[in-house]
């Protein structure tokens, strides 16, 4: 089965100004993130804004970068919405239009235990066929839940296709409880941008990065030199990239991002409310930041 690795692109979602889907502007993406070397392209996750997205809209989407990719990097859909039959769904669908695998967000909001997080992730693992390659998606910060090493050992246990987990909580002692699982053959990403280099020495196999929308350059760097073995040149290129994190507030409004593909030639669209975009003076102020970058 594949599994994600290097660096995986969150993808934003871009949004005209009546709110709907630019799926040219998808496709665009699509192409200039691969034109610039990243490994594998994750869309429809909490960079694309997914719970604003209706489920067809998030169908569209996968369509779109799956076709738009051709095969020529890996792409894995994040299907994880609200319900668990939404996210059935887009598993399935995912599957069925020849995604590489998929992530799913633990459940949010409400607080759910180990047995009905083993339960969740067991029925969606079952969903599609056996062979298909499943991520869980842990980001406490945001979806409330966390997921136990416990949990998924026993969803392992029961489900071959359970392959991986995308962390998205800067905590590397977590981190290395995680590359413990099934008897250590398990796949860990980390979404701690900031942290991809230390990520990949402590053993995980890439960085799932909003930050490498925008500006893929330096993570591509960071991998490339990480795997030639040129350690003073992967902390340089991790220095050049830590820059950028900053400059873009680590993803903490995905507007920074779509401002910045626009800026580089590639419509970034608009965010959908009730996200809000950025102000004029603060686009200006981007402006003049990112100059020395693009």
């Amino acid at each position: 089965m594949k599994k994600l690795y290097g660096v995986i692109t969150a993808m934003t979602t871009p949004f005209d100004k009546q709110g709907k889907l630019d799926l040219d502007a998808m496709r665009a993406q699509t192409e200039f993130l691969i034109e610039k070397g990243v490994d594998c392209l994750y869309p429809c996750g909490t960079t694309g804004e997914m719970y604003l997205c209706s489920a067809q809209e998030r169908e569209a989407i996968a369509e779109t970068v799956v076709k738009a990719a051709a095969g020529r990097v890996t792409v894995f859909v994040h299907v994880g919405a609200m319900t668990q039959e939404e996210t059935i769904r887009l598993a399935r669908h995912a599957e069925s239009i020849g995604a590489d695998g998929i992530g799913v967000v633990t459940p949010s909001y409400f607080n759910v235990d180990d047995r009905a997080m083993a339960e969740y992730y067991k029925t969606i693992c079952k969903s599609v066929s056996p062979d298909f390659p499943v991520y869980a998606y842990a980001i406490p910060q945001l979806a409330h839940n966390g997921l136990s090493c416990e949990a998924l050992e026993n969803i392992c246990a029961e489900c071959p296709n359970m392959v991986g987990i995308k962390f998205s909580l800067a905590d590397m002692t977590q981190l290395l409880k995680y590359k413990r699982v099934n008897g250590g053959n398990f796949s860990v990403v980390f979404g701690a941008d900031h942290l991809f280099l230390p990520a990949l020495v402590m053993g995980c196999d890439g960085t799932v990065s909003g930050c490498s929308g925008p500006f893929p350059e330096p993570f591509v760097e960071v991998y490339k030199k990480f795997r030639e073995g040129d350690m003073a040149g992967a902390r340089a290129a991790q220095d050049y990239a830590n820059d950028l994190v900053w400059l873009m507030k680590s993803g903490a409004d995905m507007s920074i991002f779509k401002n910045i593909l626009t800026m580089r030639g590639v419509p970034g669209g608009y965010m959908r409310r009730p996200l809000l975009d950025l102000s004029e003076e603060d686009v200006a102020k981007l402006r003049e930041a990112v100059a020395k970058y693009i």
